[in-house]
């Protein structure tokens, strides 16, 4: 594969771009893990192995990826939109190269799997693999999410067994139940959801007769929001990580 193609695809720009990043010697190459030193490459066609390479542009390393997993830790006051209305765009946080990987869709870069309120916080999946996000997002799969959730009002037994036991939400007759609803104090639960709806949590709340005051997304699945992770901050997902997603 040429290098120009191989630096198009991670989303670094036109193969125009590209081209004049190499030809301009702004370009490195080398595989991880290998005695030998970066190499600065100054021929855009040049022929590589993509899998397992790994390239310096501008001076930052930049691993190949086929195909964008990542993950992020969204904090709040942000929006899960490419057009956001009142907060700044999740998107905003990410390199451009993430934000301008070549898709067949109209949109261009990685995509989040669902969306979090503004004000929500905690685990967001993000990805140009489009069967990744059907595959996440379908309730079909029944992928667990757990939020930890802060709530207004004192929580009682009867509440908790609402929730299990399934709430009428107002756009839908059809109960929707938590998998999993445990009281953690007074005025703080985690739940444990195997579908999205549009806020969610805050209805099956509401529904029950208390509020959302904070509300925090912690595991997907088996995959758990890092420790040294820090708000706004991303990484990408490990091979093992992605396929204990898709399991």
């Amino acid at each position: 594969m040429q290098l120009q193609d191989i630096l198009y695809s991670q989303g670094f720009g036109t193969r125009r771009v590209c081209a004049g990043l190499i030809q301009q010697g702004l370009v490195q190459v080398y595989t991880e893990n290998s005695p030998v030193a970066p190499e600065t490459i100054a021929q855009a066609a040049m022929e590589f192995v993509a899998n397992g390479l790994r390239f310096r542009v501008q001076g930052v390393d930049w691993p190949y990826h086929e195909k964008a997993y990542v993950m992020l830790n969204k904090p709040t006051a942000t929006e899960c939109s490419q057009k956001p209305s009142t907060y700044p765009s999740i998107y905003t946080l990410l390199p451009s190269p993430l934000r301008l990987r070549p898709q067949k869709a109209a949109v261009q870069g990685v995509q989040a799997v669902g969306r979090l309120d503004q004000d929500t916080t905690g685990l967001l999946l993000l990805t140009d693999d489009g069967k990744f996000i059907h595959r996440m997002s379908s309730p079909r799969h029944h992928v667990p999410k757990v939020y930890e959730v802060t709530v207004k009002h004192a929580l009682d037994d009867q509440q908790v067994q609402r929730l299990l036991a399934g709430v009428v939400l107002d756009d839908d007759p059809k109960p929707v139940r938590a998998a999993a609803c445990e009281a953690l104090s007074s005025h703080s639960l985690r739940l444990t959801l195997t579908q999205g709806k549009y806020h969610q949590v805050k209805r099956m709340l509401a529904a029950v007769g208390n509020r959302v005051e904070a509300l925090h997304r912690a595991p997907i699945g088996a995959l758990c929001l890092p420790a040294d992770l820090a708000p706004g901050q991303w990484r990408w997902l490990a091979v093992e990580e992605v396929a204990s997603l898709a399991a």
